[in-house]
């Protein structure tokens, strides 16, 4: 089990430019965030009300996909590349309340990100938990680092990328999903979700984001997302599917009692046959 750590700020924490994990963890409704991340995060939502939405869906699609993946599909490993901020109902919690053995990598180079999540991400006595210090530009040495660490590579792993292929390019980001899934044996998964672009307000709050400092975002359309789990078998969505859904509608745990929004994001698991 990973011992729980003290938090220490990183003197590498720059608190004059917005960042990406601290603005997504004030829509969140979060603490870890500074004035300059508030301040880019209500003049997206001025514009465009729904990011908040986008927000929290993904975050609900990350627990039901991870509750899946542990319960139905009997996994016990996963990889979380490009963790963000801890929140509530992190990753390892949600697996751990399924199964208490679930062993858990979480992936961020982000000094905040690192330093709380070292801080907090502890684990059962059952299970296990680590941190790894990386790019996710090198997905083989973030697995190759998690083999050594906690990761049983002979078993099938659930690699999640929530919200962080959006920050590369369309090739490159190919390439990161390919190696990423490589090593890993048939009958692993991967989660994606990502944001789409549907709506005039969406393109102007965004174009504001992208020239604020903060990390650049590449919104995609959905079929460009799903195209992520290319040579994966697409785990049925539900309802809703087939194919890409709003985070939302990813097998939803609820019926809706009220008419189906649009939250311009879309996610998908797909299952590694081979």
């Amino acid at each position: 089990m990973t011992a729980s750590r003290a938090y220490v700020a990183s003197p590498h924490i720059d608190t004059t430019v917005p960042h990406s994990a601290r603005v997504w963890d004030y829509w969140l409704g979060g603490k870890d965030n500074y004035e300059v991340d508030r301040v880019l995060g209500d003049a997206y939502r001025d514009v465009f009300p729904g990011i908040v939405d986008i927000a929290r869906a993904q975050r609900l699609f990350l627990c039901r996909a991870v509750r899946f993946l542990a319960g139905e599909m009997g996994v016990r490993q996963f990889l979380d590349i490009g963790t963000g901020l801890p929140a509530l109902d992190n990753t390892h919690e949600v697996a751990q309340q399924i199964a208490p053995d679930a062993r858990v990598v979480y992936v961020d180079n982000d000094p905040l990100v690192l330093a709380h999540g070292r801080a907090l991400l502890t684990s059962t006595l059952e299970g296990a938990t680590d941190f790894i210090e990386a790019d996710v530009c090198a997905p083989g040495d973030i697995v190759e680092q998690a083999a050594v660490t906690l990761l049983d590579l002979r078993r099938p792993v659930a690699v999640l990328m929530l919200g962080i292929l959006g920050h590369i390019g369309d090739g490159e980001a190919h390439r990161i999903v390919r190696q990423a899934m490589a090593p890993l044996v048939p009958g692993s998964y991967l989660a994606v979700c990502d944001g789409v672009i549907t709506s005039a307000a969406r393109a102007q709050a965004h174009d504001a984001y992208n020239k604020s400092g903060a990390a650049p975002y590449i919104l995609r359309t959905s079929d460009q997302i799903g195209g992520f789990l290319d040579g994966l078998e697409f785990v049925d969505p539900g309802e809703h599917g087939p194919g890409m859904v709003a985070p939302h509608l990813w097998r939803p745990e609820l019926p809706s009692i009220r008419p189906v929004i649009d939250v311009e994001a879309r996610a998908g698991v797909g299952r590694k046959v081979r």
